[in-house]
């Protein structure tokens, strides 16, 4: 005879539903077109965004050129990558987001930041720049993709001996 197991079903509420007022059904679809609409309708605004998330990151890495990556200059460098490597692609500059996260995995935790390159740190600020100033969105131009695997292939040294 078999024994039988106690068993808990556990049912999880859906967020989104509650959230838009109860199920999607094919006729709701019209919201999805609404937000479709506001989102292009936002892409104007894309590239401004994006310059002001840069400067933040440059003016980060000024106050790391004068005073290091160890303080608090090392930290909001981080969090400036950090913040491009997150909106990087939704303004549509994947090569962004890319080059971002190679930083940010480099500078990510005080220990790190204590042994990483500042040189190599600010490579990759230059990068970013320059592929915002050069219209470069993703790695289909070949120096951007060349770059962008060399700055990942040199900042991995520093981030390494913590992913392992």
């Amino acid at each position: 005879m078999a024994k039988q197991n106690d068993v808990e079903v556990i049912s999880v509420p859906n967020l989104l539903q509650a959230k838009v007022g109860g199920p999607i059904s094919q006729g709701d679809l019209h919201m999805i077109e609404k937000a479709e609409e506001a989102l292009k309708d936002l892409r104007a605004d894309f590239g401004g965004w994006l310059e002001e998330e840069v400067q933040k990151l440059e003016a980060a890495a000024t106050e790391v050129k004068a005073k290091g990556l160890k303080g608090d200059e090392g930290e909001n460098l981080f969090v400036r990558a950090h913040d491009l490597r997150g909106v990087g692609t939704t303004y549509e500059f994947p090569i962004i987001t890319r080059l971002a996260s190679s930083l940010t995995k480099m500078i990510d935790l005080p220990e790190k930041r204590q042994k990483a390159s500042m040189a190599l740190a600010l490579a990759h600020v230059g990068a970013i720049r320059a592929a915002l100033s050069q219209n470069i969105r993703d790695a289909n131009d070949p120096v951007a993709a060349e770059l962008a695997k060399e700055l990942e292939t040199q900042s991995l040294a520093f981030a390494q001996p913590w992913e392992d």
